[in-house]
């Protein structure tokens, strides 16, 4: 409306800082500020696969001072596999805009061999249940990638949830996982810099950021 906003905006991360959905919304809570002359403030609250911050945004008075940074995970995976959400995904939300379309990198930690997608199959196979791969949530994107590649080249691994991207990348860094489908935004600098390595992208096509992976 005109007259919004009337005092501080509250922008909920539904997952933890250091992530890519956090950091849209601290460009975009900046960029607000600005725009408006009001404080837009990043409120990160992870658990659940997003669906604590979701729920909280959904219980939050309806004035448009309270918003969601929701994802495919918040509103388009988690009611399909949760079965008691606390608020309704269509009902209690109003979308406002799209802020990005990005895909997830496949990155894995140094120490593994693997060079290619076909020799990280290979490598899976022969190590069936041993090697680990992070997510930032059950339901998340990052979750369902890795479920599908499983799926589609008969690999086992250990899931290893996360409250957010930037704990995963920390995980995979360390050592403490081995690989990861995570978000390119977060993913990418790190293989630029050679603390992991890029495997593949997901999706269609190919990204403009990385033509030849």
């Amino acid at each position: 409306s005109q007259d919004w906003p009337q005092r501080q905006v509250t922008i909920v991360v539904p997952f933890s800082a250091g992530g890519t959905t956090d950091m849209f919304a601290r460009i975009l809570s900046q960029g607000l500020a600005q725009k408006y002359g009001t404080p837009f403030v990043v409120d990160n609250r992870a658990g659940a696969g997003g669906n604590i911050g979701a729920a909280m945004v959904a219980r939050a008075p309806k004035d448009g001072h309270t918003l969601l940074v929701g994802t495919v995970s918040t509103h388009a995976i988690n009611p399909f596999i949760y079965k008691n959400l606390a608020h309704d995904t269509e009902k209690d939300f109003q979308p406002v805009s799209l802020i990005a379309r990005l895909p997830n990198m496949l990155v894995v930690n140094p120490k593994i061999p693997s060079k290619t997608v076909a020799e990280l199959i290979e490598h899976l196979k022969k190590n069936e249940d041993k090697l680990s791969y992070g997510s930032s949530g059950a339901g998340t994107s990052t979750h369902l990638a890795a479920e599908l590649f499983q799926l589609k080249t008969g690999t086992k691994m250990v899931h290893v949830p996360y409250r957010g991207s930037g704990d995963v990348m920390n995980a995979l860094i360390g050592g403490h996982i081995d690989l990861a489908f995570d978000n390119i935004t977060l993913a990418w600098p790190h293989a630029k810099a050679g603390t992991l390595r890029a495997l593949a992208v997901t999706g269609a096509q190919r990204s403009p950021v990385v033509p030849n992976l």
